[in-house]
């Protein structure tokens, strides 16, 4: 599965760690989910959708 995730946080001026902060996860979770070695949990994607106020369908993508 594809994300935006990196994008998102670097226009919005965040760490990996400040995004971590944020969500209540690690930084290396963080860094795992924008290199697509993880995937996050349904409320762990609805989490970053909401805090980029965008769908989740915009930030994740589904390799067909």
């Amino acid at each position: 599965m594809r994300n935006d995730v990196r994008e998102l946080r670097v226009g919005n001026g965040l760490s990996q760690a400040e995004l971590g902060g944020v969500l209540g996860v690690s930084r290396q979770t963080v860094n795992a989910i924008e290199t697509g070695r993880y995937s996050p949990s349904l409320a762990l994607a609805i989490q970053l959708a909401r805090y980029f106020g965008r769908p989740v369908e915009e930030v994740f993508h589904v390799d067909t």
